[in-house]
């Protein structure tokens, strides 16, 4: 039986190895980007992941995806796979390191859905964080400069997604063990993603396939890793660990994209992060 203290300790170590492999992915992807499609790499992912998958259906058998929870499933998959599907789109037009900064706000858009979705009010002092998160946000929008660019908006829903994901994450970790949830998200993403992807199917160059086997099985491990995190940890220490990939994916938009941010943009960066723990914090009661 493992102590709370080691317990702590797992959790953040599971959710620091998610950060680090999430970033080097978003590389990888924004680099096949170049000569696959966003649709097809989504697909791709997810068909790999779920097959993964099929090993452990296979020793336990149906009875193993026999669940009580099919909404939540449905719910986790459907804004796990939208918010991964906005946050490539993302990757593709915008730096790599903005791309991850928006979509790693999700902690600002929690409190909004705590209060929308499960009515519950918030002290005033939980919405201080927030504001001061989504100044940051506009700070790294720069709305006054000529053209704006709209692809940023994919990366915030990218991070009202991923808040979805979040929250119904945690929820079926308390009754739902982790290869169950892998494997109804990896499977529904998988159904979700095939229209998109044979609307313009191109063929995909053998070159192609060793970088798209590496998305796919980093993928599977991020996914593996973050639900692990959660199983641990509360939010309140997976959240801020999180912020550690946007710090991995800045230093890879440097190095391989010559892509530097401004002094507006790294003003904008902090109050995101520093909003973002601080909302997670002030609303650790509620978990």
């Amino acid at each position: 039986m493992l102590s709370q203290y080691s317990k702590l300790l797992l959790g953040a170590a599971f959710a620091l190895a998610t950060t680090l492999i999430m970033s080097l992915a978003a590389a990888l992807t924004k680099y096949t980007a170049e000569q696959i499609s966003i649709e097809q790499i989504v697909l791709a992912q997810f068909i790999c992941c779920t097959c993964v998958m099929l090993p452990w259906l296979s020793r336990h058998g149906l009875s193993a995806i026999k669940t009580d929870k099919p909404g939540l499933h449905l719910i986790r998959g459907l804004s796990g796979w939208l918010g991964f599907y906005s946050y490539y789109l993302a990757l593709n037009e915008i730096p790599l390191g903005e791309a991850a900064l928006l979509r790693n706000a999700a902690p600002l858009i929690v409190p909004l859905l705590v209060w929308v979705w499960l009515k519950y009010r918030l002290p005033p002092i939980n919405w201080l964080p927030v504001i001061i998160g989504f100044i940051g946000i506009a700070l790294v929008l720069k709305p006054e400069a000529t053209p704006f660019n709209p692809w940023h908006l994919a990366g915030i829903a990218s991070a009202v997604l991923l808040s979805i994901s979040i929250v119904t994450t945690r929820v079926l970790t308390m009754s739902e063990p982790t290869n169950r949830i892998l494997f109804y998200y990896f499977a529904l993403s998988a159904l979700f993603s095939l229209p998109l992807a044979l609307v313009d199917w191109q063929p995909i160059a053998l070159t192609n396939l060793p970088s798209l086997l590496a998305i796919s099985v980093s993928i599977w491990c991020t996914m593996w890793l973050y639900t692990k995190a959660y199983s641990y940890a509360k939010a309140t220490i997976i959240a801020p660990i999180s912020y550690f990939g946007v710090l991995f994916a800045g230093l890879l938009g440097w190095l391989f994209w010559q892509q530097l941010p401004d002094i507006m943009s790294l003003i904008g960066a902090a109050l995101v992060i520093c909003g973002g723990i601080g909302s997670v914090w002030l609303g650790r009661e509620k978990n």
